[in-house]
């Protein structure tokens, strides 16, 4: 354990990331620019799909594939409700809707860098993971937005809507006036949804429909190039995983490591944000991802999965999403505050993740898959 953890923290990409942590922490000028940034997030979303369509299509959807896919959608549903019940007796209701959702779903630039962490231990995972990953993004948000509307209802008729604290008030009066493009710098608004800079048109601030906040959740465009990817992985066979080896294996690496560096200098923002967060929800960001990591962990071990399905069934269920929930959930629930349910994804879960916890979810599952 303590030599995996070793060479995680001494793996080049992980230190870029924490090189880019330092320079934002202590105010450098460096910036990488929003354009490079948003390429690098699409690109590896591109190559992870395509890798992971290819090696689906080598091995086909087996009885563990099967397994996989039916515990991420367990673990998807089953994560957002049960930290939703607990949230909401210290945080108010829309806040921990918000909170449940941002933990219910995942993080793909947590699980691109388990893979390579797996592939420089020769224990890959199959390609239905990238399946999973794709499985576990929506429905949290869908939870979240359901969660809301019915403490909404419960509002309207008076009834408790669990710990409503005295800036709630004044926080959801200020939400209007958010930089939403520097809490989410790859999503100005969701995808498929024209934003103010197309229509002229502020948002109203008024929480949008159930309908279309499933039309948001399926048709967003990092999740579609995700889907996309992978069908175009599956179908192109030897030939176009030859074609595409230099671009999907040869320097994803090294876009890897640029891209961690510029998650750094966004974690070293976020961090300067901990502190209106509080001491309980900065604890929940802490132990959340091992518990939700054992769970995972538990469940698969009980279905038999390999050492790579394990680890990343793991990885999947410990990290918060920071990208697609955060965009979505800020339009769908208004009500809560984004400086909380960004800053415990990005702030305190991405880095706990990076640095600790992919290694010792791999150990734990190299000491029981056996």
């Amino acid at each position: 354990m303590d030599a995996d953890v070793l060479k995680n923290l001494t793996d080049p990409a992980v230190l870029f990331f924490f090189l880019g942590v330092v320079i934002g922490l202590i105010r450098s000028n460096l910036e990488i620019p929003a354009p490079v940034a948003k390429f690098l997030s699409l690109y590896l979303l591109m190559a992870l799909g395509f890798k992971g369509g290819q090696a689906l299509a080598d091995a086909g959807l087996s009885g563990d594939g099967v397994k996989v896919l039916g515990a991420a959608i367990v673990l998807a549903l089953f994560i957002p409700a049960v930290w939703f019940m607990v949230l909401r007796r210290r945080v108010n209701a829309f806040d921990a809707a918000a909170i449940a959702a941002t933990y219910g779903s995942v993080s793909a630039v947590t699980f691109v860098t388990a893979s390579q962490f797996l592939v420089s231990r020769g224990d890959e995972a199959g390609g239905h993971m990238t399946v999973a990953l794709v499985l576990m993004e929506s429905p949290a948000i869908i939870m979240a937005v359901l969660l809301a509307t019915w403490v909404r209802s419960r509002i309207g008729t008076g009834s408790e809507m669990g710990v409503v604290e005295p800036t709630l008030a004044s926080a959801i009066k200020g939400l209007a006036a958010t930089d939403a493009q520097a809490l989410v710098p790859e999503a100005a608004h969701p995808a498929g949804q024209r934003g103010p800079e197309e229509t002229g048109e502020e948002h109203s601030g008024a929480p949008i429909s159930i309908k279309e906040v499933l039309r948001e959740a399926f048709t967003d465009g990092a999740h579609l190039l995700l889907i996309g990817s992978m069908i175009i992985g599956a179908l192109s066979g030897d030939k176009g995983g030859e074609a595409m080896a230099p671009f999907v294996n040869g320097v994803f690496k090294g876009f890897l490591a640029f891209f961690l560096l510029e998650m750094g200098l966004l974690v070293a923002r976020q961090l300067r944000e901990v502190r209106d967060v509080g001491p309980f929800l900065i604890a929940f960001g802490a132990i959340v991802p091992f518990v939700n990591a054992t769970l995972a962990l538990a469940i698969g071990w009980a279905l038999g999965l390999t050492v790579g399905d394990l680890t990343l069934l793991a990885v999947l269920a410990a990290s918060g999403s920071y990208i697609v929930v955060p965009a979505v959930v800020r339009y769908a629930i208004p009500e809560a505050r984004p400086s909380r349910y960004f800053t415990l994804a990005l702030g305190i879960t991405f880095p706990i993740n990076i640095a600790i916890g992919i290694p010792l979810y791999y150990a734990v599952a190299s000491a029981i898959a056996g």
